[in-house]
This record gives structure tokens, sequence and C-alpha cells, in this order.
């Protein structure tokens, strides 16, 4: 279903999709009111949504879709996206699954429909959500199970994040035991004028220190580092100290900032006192650093697929046997708390 105000807009979208044989244009609105009104008679798997739109903007109209059309994935498609303004973090933490930024005038073709396409494919071929993952605050156990081969305190947690990873990080951290105070390096893949809105946002759910990684940086305790997006985040030894090290080499998986140099890093300079949580996101960034720190006797951790948008990144270090438990966010932080003096027993 495409929601935009622009006739033109959706009629040039319209013949973009028309183009897959995979894909089929169920709705074509120019509101978020007839949006949800078609809602309420028809199912659809995938949701184009504008945030500029007269009447019920897209932002407000987010919450109220995600509700209606529970089984569909929300890809915003806005122009604020190119600008890094804070409405597509704020829709990505309400729960659309990726954002895409709309071209200027007399660019829609090329690159973007082949890029609007994939988007599209990857976001219809996942499972649906379900509901119980649209909120962060539902009660939950860690199966008894899952045993965590490690009696070193945890000095070091490396968040992989992609397409999904927004709203599974905030899961995360609002389940993240207090008193666990290790410093969180985050790898979360948006454009480098995002960051310092996420890092924002990231701000508002925790009493840690939260900072767009800049090199020379200590890293310290009880603090939370982004990586920008535009350098890989690593961290290296500096006699006592640890300090970020901002690297813009080209890595095989070809994504920038990438997870791969970050979770490598911990492994050099944390080794089995390392731990790599591997969010929701398309791709398989993340694989080749959670392979050299389970090397070194570190730990990993992948989300399950059942509360992904994308079982792309965890999936990949699931099937690869690097994952010592596949579970939600919410259940991974709970898990980090077993590496607390006295809790470290199933």
């Amino acid at each position: 279903m495409l929601v935009d105000d622009s006739l033109v807009v959706r009629s040039i979208l319209e013949r973009i999709v028309d183009q897959h044989p995979a894909l089929k244009i169920c709705a074509s609105v120019a509101s978020a009111h007839d949006a949800l009104a078609y809602l309420a008679c028809e199912s659809v798997d995938v949701v184009i949504l504008d945030i500029e739109m007269p009447g019920m903007n897209g932002i407000d109209a987010l919450p109220h879709i995600l509700e209606r059309a529970a089984k569909a994935r929300v890809l915003i498609l806005s122009s604020n996206c190119v600008e890094g303004g804070p409405a597509a973090i704020e829709a990505l933490s309400l729960g659309a699954s990726d954002t895409l930024a709309k071209p200027g005038r007399g660019s829609f073709s090329g690159r973007f429909a082949e890029v609007l396409t994939e988007r599209i494919l990857a976001l219809g071929d996942q499972p649906p959500l379900p509901a119980t993952v649209r909120s962060v605050q539902r009660p939950v156990s860690v199966p008894v199970a899952v045993v965590i081969e490690t009696d070193q305190p945890i000095e070091c947690i490396a968040v992989a994040a992609s397409t999904g990873g927004i709203p599974a990080f905030a899961n995360f951290l609002a389940h993240l035991d207090p008193r666990i105070t290790a410093p969180i390096l985050l790898t979360q893949h948006l454009p480098d004028a995002f960051m310092e809105f996420y890092a924002k946002q990231i701000a508002t759910m925790t009493n840690r220190q939260v900072h767009v990684a800049e090199a020379g940086m200590a890293v310290e305790r009880g603090h939370i580092y982004l990586a920008p997006g535009d350098a890989h985040l690593m961290v290296v030894a500096n006699g006592s100290r640890r300090d970020i090290l901002l690297d813009r080499h080209p890595v095989e998986n070809g994504c920038c900032p990438s997870a791969d140099p970050m979770i490598g890093a911990v492994a050099d300079v944390y080794g089995r006192r390392g731990v790599a949580v591997i969010l929701s996101g398309m791709g398989r960034d993340g694989v080749l650093g959670a392979a050299r720190l389970k090397s070194v006797g570190g730990t990993i951790f992948a989300q399950a697929p059942e509360s992904c948008v994308v079982w792309g990144m965890p999936g990949a270090v699931a099937k690869a046997g690097l994952a010592v438990a596949t579970l939600d966010p919410d259940a991974i932080a709970l898990m980090l708390g077993r590496f607390l003096p006295g809790r470290r027993k199933p």
C-alpha cells in the first residue's frame, strides 16, 4: 500500500512497483485516514508511508497503522530521511521497519527504483511480527537450558544492528541490569546525518552517557559509543586506557560503518571478556567479527527470528554456529545478568 499525498509521487511509485512480477499494489491512497480506512477491511504486507502529509502526518499515523495492520512492515519514504531529521529516527523507534530518502524531482528512476524494489522485497519476505514485539515492557524470562560458559566479568559489549535494530536495541537497553556497567559499542547502519539525533534518543532511555564516537575518546564504563555514519568504530589498548579508533577502510561486506571491525577489535582488546550482540538487520555484517571474538573465548548472542524485522545479520551468525544463544533482545539483556558475580550459573 502506498500512502502519499502527492498524486505524482504515487503514480511514479506505482510504475516502479508494477515492473516487478512479485509485487502487487493493493492500494494507493492520499492520506493516513484513507490508509486506516482501507486497513480496517483489507490486509497488506508492506506499507510505504510518507511523513509530511496534510491532516494526520506519517509519524502520528504510524502507531495506528501498525496496530491495524498487525502483519505489515512499514517503510518510511520521505525527504526528511535525507536530511537526517529526527522524524525518521522517531519513526524507526515507533516500529517502522526501514526508511528511505525520497529523491529529488526527476531522480525517481535508475538506482532509486532498484533500491526501493529491493527494500520492499526484503520486508515482504519476512515472517509477521508477533504483537508482543511491539512492546518492550512485556514480562520476559530466559530459557533455563542456555548455559554461559564463562567465569569472566563483562568488560565490553559490542552491539551490531541494521534494519529493525533501533527498536531492538531499545528493548535490549530497557532490560539490561544497571549493575552491568561495561561500555557498550554500537554499530547501527544509518547515514551520518542521523547519528546525533539517534544518540540523543538513546540518552532518553538510559542513565548511561551516550556519545557519537570520536577518535581518541577514552572508553569508559557506564558509557555508550555510537559509530558515526562514515567510519567503523573500533577500540585500541593505550597502556591502561582503552581508546576509540575510527577506521574508514573498505570492508568485505561493503558496510560503513561495519560491525565486523568493531567486534574484531573487541576480540583483540578484551578477549574472552568481550560480548557481542547481533540484532535485526539485512546482510551478513558481524559474522567475521563474531568468528574472531569466539576464537578468543568471547560470547556472542543473536536475536531470534520471531522478533526480527529482518533475520539477516543475526541469522548469519546463528547459522554459522557462533551464537551461544538465539533470543529476543530483552532475553539477551537478562542473560547478561548471569555474568554478574554470583549469577553465572543457569
